[in-house]
């Protein structure tokens, strides 16, 4: 469901924001800030609200040991330049803090999202929305900012043998390949990966599948 502004690509949202610690993921870009108790992390956050205009792209996560900040337009994860231009100057507030953004280390960075194969999206849309008290048109989000997205992938034939319903697990690129090597480690079957890298499709041992993905092999091709 991510999504970037018109003229803005992958590969620039990527390489603007690689050396501060932060990586682009699913429409916006993320990092995470170790803090040694919650009194910083919320004192971090605090600061980082006060930063002018951060407030209408800044999401922040707030745990004990650390915080999650991602930058995009709320809730349709749509990236921009403001976005972007706004990962350097927390950046800049981060450190003068004494902390770091590290985007990579211990799985910082991730975002789920479930898709839902469908002969008819609109027909059962409905039934989803309702069922997880979710908002929106084309794929449904969480109001609250606390579940996976969902969305929906069109089938042309009903395929009683296949699951139905599976999992996308979006990665930054330089951490993508590590993933599924992890998966494949501990007992997972690769059924696919000829879209790599922008996805890998994987199974379990009784088959259920989830798809690995990056950002990479998705921009359009340059004119």
């Amino acid at each position: 469901m991510g999504e970037i502004a018109a003229g803005l690509t992958r590969q620039h949202a990527s390489d603007t924001v690689h050396d501060l610690g932060w990586r682009y993921v699913l429409g916006a870009v993320s990092t995470t800030v170790r803090t040694r108790d919650l009194a910083e992390a919320a004192a971090l956050v605090t600061r980082l609200a006060a930063v002018d205009g951060s407030t209408e792209h800044l999401r922040a996560d707030l745990r004990a040991d650390r915080v999650l900040l991602t930058l995009s337009t709320w809730p349709a994860r749509w990236l921009t330049p403001e976005s972007l231009a706004l990962a350097a100057v927390l950046t800049a507030e981060i450190r003068a803090a004494g902390l770091t953004a590290d985007a990579v280390a211990e799985h910082a960075v991730q975002a789920l999202e479930i898709a839902v194969d469908a002969l008819d999206a609109d027909a059962i849309r409905p039934f989803w929305r309702a069922v997880l008290g979710y908002r929106g048109d084309a794929g449904l989000h969480d109001p609250r900012g606390q579940g996976p997205a969902v969305w929906f992938q069109r089938m042309d034939a009903a395929r009683p043998q296949r699951n139905r319903v599976h999992v996308d697990i979006s990665v930054p690129h330089d951490v993508a390949p590590a993933r599924v090597a992890a998966a494949l480690d501990a007992g997972g079957t690769l059924l696919s990966d000829a879209a790599a890298p922008a996805f890998w499709v994987l199974a379990d041992p009784e088959g259920n599948e989830a798809c690995v993905s990056g950002w990479e092999g998705r921009d359009a091709p340059a004119a």
